[in-house]
């Protein structure tokens, strides 16, 4: 099979509390993917403020995501609750959002595409895994898939 290209400037919107979790996601998304930016959220509620440029985002200039990958277990608004908000908002619902979380348990699954994600992941347990999951995520978003947003010519 030959080696994926990707657009130049994907962007994708890494939403985790976990500072460790999001710095080996990076890193295993640039392995493959090097043109690839990230922004970061800690919670629920910092996702929202990214998107509607609000709390520590007023005044940022960033373009919205045309990726989220949402971790479901965070303090303050979770990403359960965020996915609601974001999947029933008619400016944010269009981006896709892959649930990259450590539970596996079946009402998660089950609850996080009834409310609108369009993937769900476990969290693989070591970086190697990671990596090869993140290749795959590329290969689909970046290059099947056409994601709503994203100028071909960029």
């Amino acid at each position: 099979m030959s080696e994926v290209t990707q657009p130049q400037s994907i962007h994708i919107l890494l939403v985790d509390d976990d500072e460790d979790d999001r710095y080996l996601t990076r890193e295993a998304f640039h392995q493959h993917y090097p043109a690839t930016r990230f922004s970061f959220a800690e919670d629920g509620e910092d996702l929202l403020d990214f998107l509607t440029y609000q709390g520590r985002y007023v005044g940022a200039e960033h373009t919205l995501p045309e990726l989220i990958l949402l971790d479901l277990n965070m303090p303050r608004k979770d990403g359960r609750e965020a996915l609601r908000e974001l999947k029933i908002n008619e400016q944010f619902r269009h981006i896709p959002i892959v649930i990259l979380t450590t539970s596996d348990a079946h009402d998660d699954i089950e609850t996080s595409y009834y409310n609108g994600a369009n993937s769900f992941i476990t969290k693989p347990p070591t970086f190697q895994r990671l990596s090869e999951v993140t290749k795959a995520i590329g290969q689909y978003w970046f290059s099947v898939v056409t994601v709503y947003g994203h100028d071909a010519e960029e």
